[in-house]
């Protein structure tokens, strides 16, 4: 797999909830924190996006925004509005009355904290996708997909909705790495060329005996280059990001999987459980055998 299929394939859990909005006239809605990541996209108006002590921001048809740490945020007609409704479990989807109506596209992903990556802990609180003529292709085939199955569900929708929620996620990470690919973190590590082959060599093969020299070598770099450019990047050495990827392909296979200990130890790079099972204490505060008994908590990434 590639490195965001991994990193969303470690960090999603639960089922993705999503619905359609319609509201007329005056509106404002506010959106509570939630343990989970929320996303919204305006398929019909305007609206503006709120939250205290932070500039508003305006959203225009086509616009999506997720927010990967689900904060508590307001959505209104104008910025002037009052707050008329508080989003929650039996929301009315559609509220008539005068002047121009705006439809949202609203939804959230539960994610696990304990198995979040760091691509996903240093996102913005707000990422924005505009839009824009031309850009991001496939995030807007995604919503028009997503949008027709909630307006006219048809059969097989309920096993449509969620892979096409995966989907939106996808790529509304794929437009902000795109966006963001010229400045600093994981969005820059994405991009280069160089250190995006070592971080995929790693994600392959997670249980081979990599060294510094032999990632340097995937990338094309010599050590000293290698390592340089590697912890600028990815804010961590090399050998550091694959011990913290080995505990997450950990984690991910007691979870989903019943293999036992001995296979996970193997397939996570550690020759004996004794040393696999030292090493997933120290990231997990926790045995291995225990985190799988006891299951994960279903959080926000980022969150405390």
């Amino acid at each position: 797999m590639d490195l965001l299929s991994d990193v969303l394939a470690t960090a999603r859990t639960g089922t993705p909830a999503s619905g359609m909005f319609v509201r007329h006239g005056t509106w404002g809605r506010r959106y509570p924190h939630i343990d989970g990541a929320g996303f919204h996209v305006v398929l019909q108006g305007s609206c503006w996006l709120t939250r205290p002590g932070v500039e508003p921001l305006a959203l225009g048809a086509g616009d999506a925004v997720f927010l990967p740490r689900g904060i508590a945020h307001d959505l209104l007609d104008q910025l002037d509005s009052p707050i008329t409704e508080t989003a929650g479990p039996g929301d009315i989807r559609l509220i008539e009355g005068p002047g121009a109506a705006a439809t949202l596209l609203c939804g959230s992903y539960h994610l696990a904290v304990d198995r979040t990556h760091p691509l996903l802990t240093e996102l913005p609180e707000v990422v924005h996708a505009p839009a824009r003529l031309g850009t991001h292709p496939a995030l807007r085939a995604a919503v028009e997909l997503l949008a027709a199955e909630l307006t006219d569900a048809g059969p097989g929708s309920d096993a449509a909705i969620p892979p096409l929620l995966d989907l939106l996620l996808l790529y509304l990470l794929r437009a902000h790495l795109a966006e963001a690919a010229t400045s600093s973190g994981w969005a820059a590590a994405v991009a280069d060329a160089d250190i995006s082959r070592s971080l995929r060599a790693i994600h392959d093969d997670p249980a081979h005996g990599w060294t510094v020299e032999s990632l340097g070598a995937t990338a094309g770099l010599s050590r000293a280059a290698f390592a340089r450019r590697f912890a600028e990047l990815v804010g961590e050495p090399p050998l550091t990001y694959l011990t913290r990827w080995r505990m997450l392909t950990a984690a991910r296979l007691l979870r989903d999987t019943d293999h036992p200990l001995a296979t996970v130890a193997r397939r996570s790079g550690y020759g004996s459980e004794y040393a696999f099972g030292k090493a997933f204490k120290r990231a997990f505060g926790t045995a291995p055998g225990r985190y799988r008994a006891a299951g994960t908590p279903v959080l926000v990434a980022g969150a405390s």
